[in-house]
C-alpha cells in the first residue's frame, strides 16, 4: 500500500514517514499543494494523509479539486484518483473544522497530536471501506492474513513473510481477482527514490509461490499477477 502524506512539518513528516514505514506501507513526502497535486497525477497512491494548513494554500481546496475529478471510465485508470480515500490530520479540534473537513470529502478527520497506532488504525478502517470489505482480517480458502497483526496463516499454520512480502501479497488479495500489472505493483510497493531492482517483484512472487503454494498467485503472461476468485487446493505445505 502506498501512502501520500502532505505535511509541511519536517518533524511531523519524518515522525509519520517511520510509523507508516514500519507497518508496511510505502510513503511518500509532499510539503505543498503543488508538489502534492503533481504527485497524485503521476502515481496511484492508495490513500492520502492531508494537513490543512500548508504554505500555498488550504488542504480543503486540494481536497475538493480531487473530489470534482469525474469517475474514471469502465475498465480505465485514470490519475489522479478522485476517490481516492484521504484522511485528514490537522491541529484544528474545532466541531465546525470537522464537519468541515468531514462535508468536504474526507473519509476520516484526525487532531494532532494523535497516537500512531490509532492512526494506522484508521487508515485499515479506511482501506477496509475502500474495499468493500467489513472483516478486519482477508480470508481465501485456508489463507488468511491480517493486515492488523501483519499475520498470514495457511492451513491455521504461520508462514513468516518479508515486509515487501507481506504487502505484495496484500495488494494482491485486495484486488482480487483483477490482475495487477508489474508497474502497478511497483508503485504500490515502492516510494518515489526507493532502490527497486529491475526483477524485483518476480523475485517477491517465486518467493510468495515457495511459501504458500503455486496455486495462490496465476500469472497473465505480458499483463500481470492476481489471485483467482476460485480457492484451490495447495500445492505446497506451508513454511514456518
Amino acid at each position: 500500500m502506498r501512502v501520500l502524506v502532505v505535511e509541511d512539518d519536517p518533524g511531523i513528516a519524518s515522525g509519520l514517514s517511520a510509523s507508516l514505514r514500519q507497518a508496511g506501507y510505502a510513503v511518500d513526502i509532499c510539503a505543498s499543494l503543488n508538489a502534492a497535486w503533481l504527485s497524485l497525477a503521476v502515481e496511484p497512491f492508495d490513500l492520502m494523509l492531508l494537513d490543512l494548513g500548508l504554505p500555498d494554500g488550504e488542504g480543503l481546496d486540494l481536497l475538493a479539486r480531487l473530489r470534482r475529478l469525474p469517475p474514471p471510465a469502465a475498465g480505465r485508470d485514470t490519475l489522479p484518483r478522485p476517490d481516492m480515500p484521504v484522511l485528514i490530520m490537522t491541529a484544528r479540534d474545532g466541531v465546525n473544522d470537522r464537519i468541515s473537513g468531514l462535508d468536504g470529502g474526507a473519509d476520516d478527520y484526525i487532531v494532532k497530536p494523535f497516537d500512531a497506532n490509532e492512526l494506522l488504525a484508521r487508515l485499515r478502517a479506511m482501506l477496509r471501506r475502500a474495499g468493500g470489505r467489513r472483516n478486519p482480517v482477508i480470508e481465501h480458502g485456508d489463507l488468511v492474513i491480517d493486515p492488523a497483526a501483519h499475520t498470514v496463516l495457511r492451513a491455521g499454520a504461520p508462514v513468516t513473510l518479508g515486509g515487501k512480502e507481506f504487502a505484495l501479497m496484500l495488494a494482491l488479495m485486495q484486488a482480487r481477482p483483477q490482475v495487477l500489472s508489474k508497474s502497478r505493483l511497483e508503485s504500490a510497493l515502492y516510494s518515489f527514490g526507493e532502490g527497486l531492482e529491475s526483477n524485483a517483484i518476480e523475485v517477491h512472487i517465486h518467493h510468495l509461490r515457495r511459501k504458500l503454494g503455486e496455486s495462490v498467485i496465476k500469472t497473465v503472461r505480458g499483463v500481470g499477477y492476481f489471485v483467482p476468485q476460485d480457492v484451490a487446493t495447495p500445492v505446497a505445505k506451508a513454511t514456518r
